[in-house]
């Protein structure tokens, strides 16, 4: 079984992909930005505010799956300056309970719109 995902409250996607794809039970949601789909407008200024909007477009995609970040296993976050690292986990790390997933963190030389951070889940319904 393979159905693509799509929720309204996250920002449609900016090239040929999809916001998520549920195989089986298993839930793949592209990498998020900090768009914000109810303004049409990147969330900018401090990384702070940039991860949470990143963290609430994963939330709202989760939540079309029928999940939450209590289902997440995987997540993978491409950050322009590592030294914004801190920040980035705090902000993060809140949206988890006890038993945080899996993850890497990869500092990169550029992201889509010049962006700071983008993140990705990977969740099992």
């Amino acid at each position: 079984m393979r159905k693509t995902i799509i929720s309204d409250k996250a920002p449609a996607p900016i090239g040929p992909y999809s916001q998520a794809i549920l195989a089986g039970n298993t839930l793949y949601v592209s990498g998020q930005i900090a768009l914000n789909q109810a303004m049409g407008t990147l969330v900018n200024g401090d990384i702070e505010g940039e991860t949470n909007q990143v963290m609430q477009n994963l939330k709202h995609i989760l939540a079309e799956a029928g999940a939450g970040f209590s289902n997440v296993v995987k997540c993978t976050i491409f950050v322009k300056d590592l030294g914004n690292f801190a920040r980035i986990n705090e902000v993060y790390g809140s949206y988890f309970d006890a038993y945080p997933p899996a993850r890497e963190t990869v500092e990169v030389s550029r992201l889509p719109r010049d962006v700071n951070v983008e993140i990705s889940c990977i969740a099992v319904l």
